[in-house]
């Protein structure tokens, strides 16, 4: 096997499966007229019609929900845990999924307790000493019920309950279980990796079914099962609109290449990590993100390498998100895209169709740009074989040519050809070019011999910036000849000569960035050298 030379080369021969897949989605469950301490008061006054509000009409609601849930485990036998402290909630839900035979159900119902947002009483007093109870939100820790479930078209999910008021939860999906289920429906082959894909009969469909995942979906997956599962509040609560609503609280938004061999991976790996630690930096973040970023932007915007075992993984920090790059299972690369607030971009967090488009755009372009980045980044490497080529003379299949470098005034002369001739359709002839080159050398069409023009045609030829066309005496630009010599013409013109001539002009203007740079550089080595010769 012949092994890439570069990150684009990897990306655009070695990779046999491409899909871009939303992954974990995780959901804040809660009732929108229930969030602050008026809405509390609200909904036992004047919906509940109760004189006061007190945390004492709480209870017996979260009394008469605990016991619901426990009553729908009991009579449907379905198992109750009990987790302990740092116990792997996934590990037990993948050994009661490998336990399951049927196509959707409750797997088992955990019990935790954990931290959440509550209501309750402080007691206050009115301006003439007499006591009276008042809502304040609050902190405390309390039980959370587990529901693990397996849906007919979403596969394993998870949704908790918190047991006090008012009774707010989380919802965790999957995007590539659902792709897997829909599949399988369908009756198409496929080889699954761990939360991913490794290969598939028909790729093409694939990518429909990851792009038809949608807020209409997940709405419908929550309707399904609030059917099925306990609820705290009463059929007249919830027609009264205390219903729950969904909310975006993380989105992984995952790019997953899969790679022809498993070296092909490590290569990649080596050549990104060791030429992209610096992509974490606010101006090369905003780039991959398209957001505009100033000094007082707040988050963190960094690059780390984490190792795990022997698998290095590329983190890449942006405000409360981030990108996570690492080579899953040893046989694809997988770019994916967390977004944690979506305000950073400038959107709600409501679970609504529009929203949801708009993240799903963002996260994927991030994951697109972060490996163009990338591609850019390890160009440099490819940049220096072509410098060398162009700057020193070449030998190709015995044909020798000189070198075109990039301060000859010649050369210069020669690639400021070359654009010219690209817009000409059949080509360009020995003729042809005397005529363009001799005024740009300030010499007349006559002045250059035909030996002379033979000699620089065959400097480009050799070098592959132009092509003789077949069964005539007329060459062509290649694609590489018009990129190198807009490049060298650009960079010599408008950068090299203009930023030396300011480098080492001594009077030149003062306001000028470069001189005043080497003015600060030169001042600080002679400081450093003095400090030195007096220590000696």
């Amino acid at each position: 096997m012949i092994l890439p030379k570069s990150v684009a080369s990897v990306l655009q021969d070695h990779v046999t499966l491409e899909v871009e897949c939303i992954d974990r989605m995780y959901l804040n469950v809660y009732i929108p007229k229930l969030q602050s301490d008026v809405d509390v008061c609200n909904f036992f006054r004047k919906h509940r019609g109760k004189p006061l509000a007190s945390s004492a009409l709480m209870a017996p609601i979260s009394e008469g929900f605990v016991r619901s849930l426990d009553k729908f485990a009991s009579r449907h036998n379905i198992p109750v845990v009990h987790f302990k402290k740092g116990q792997r909630k996934d590990d037990i839900a993948k050994e009661h999924l490998a336990r399951f035979t049927g196509n959707e159900g409750v797997l088992f119902i955990g019990k935790a307790q954990e931290k959440a947002r509550v209501f309750r009483t402080e007691r206050r007093w009115t301006k003439d000493g007499k006591p009276y109870p008042y809502i304040v939100s609050s902190s405390a820790m309390v039980n959370y019920y587990y529901f693990y479930c397996v849906d007919l078209d979403f596969g394993p999910f998870f949704i908790k309950f918190c047991t006090y008021f008012p009774y707010n939860g989380k919802l965790c999906i999957n995007g590539h279980e659902y792709a897997k289920r829909q599949l399988a429906k369908e009756g198409i082959e496929f080889q699954p990796l761990d939360n991913g894909i490794a290969s598939c009969e028909y790729p093409e469909r694939l990518q429909q079914i990851c792009d038809r995942f949608s807020a209409q979906t997940i709405w419908a997956l929550f309707d399904k099962w609030m059917a099925v599962l306990p609820q705290a509040l009463t059929q007249e609560d919830r027609d009264a609109g205390y219903r729950y609503n969904l909310s975006i609280l993380q989105a992984e938004f995952s790019l997953t290449q899969v790679f022809d061999h498993a070296v092909t991976g490590r290569l990649f790996f080596e050549q990104v990590i060791r030429e992209n630690l610096d992509i974490g930096r606010p101006d090369h973040v905003q780039l991959i993100f398209g957001r505009k970023i100033v000094k007082s932007t707040p988050g963190r915007f960094r690059t780390r390498v984490i190792t795990e075992g022997v698998i290095p993984s590329l983190h890449v920090d942006y405000k409360n998100s981030r990108i996570k790059q690492y080579h899953k299972e040893g046989r694809a690369l997988r770019t994916e895209t967390t977004i944690n607030d979506t305000k950073d971009f400038g959107l709600k967090k409501s679970l609504t169709d529009s929203n949801f488009a708009s993240l799903r755009e963002i996260g994927f372009q991030a994951n697109r740009q972060l490996l163009n980045v990338q591609r850019i980044g390890h160009d440099p490497a490819l940049g220096h074989e072509a410098i060398v080529s162009m700057q020193s003379p070449v030998t190709v299949n015995s044909v020798r040519a000189s070198a075109l470098r990039l301060a000859d005034e010649k050369t210069q002369a020669l690639l400021q050809s070359l654009p010219i001739f690209d817009m000409h359709t059949n080509g360009f002839s020995n003729a042809d070019l005397r005529q363009r080159l001799a005024p740009l050398l300030g010499k007349r069409p006559e002045q250059l011999t035909p030996g002379q023009m033979t000699y620089h045609l065959r400097r480009l030829k050799v070098r592959g910036l132009i092509q003789r066309i077949p069964n005539s005496h007329r060459y062509r630009v290649t694609d590489l000849g018009l990129r190198i010599a807009l490049f060298y013409i650009n960079a010599y013109d408008r950068l090299l000569r203009p930023g030396l001539a300011k480098a080492i002009e001594p009077d030149g203007p003062a306001n000028s960035q470069l001189t005043c740079a080497f003015r600060s550089l030169n001042k600080a080595l002679n400081n450093h050298f003095r400090t030195y010769s007096t220590a000696i």
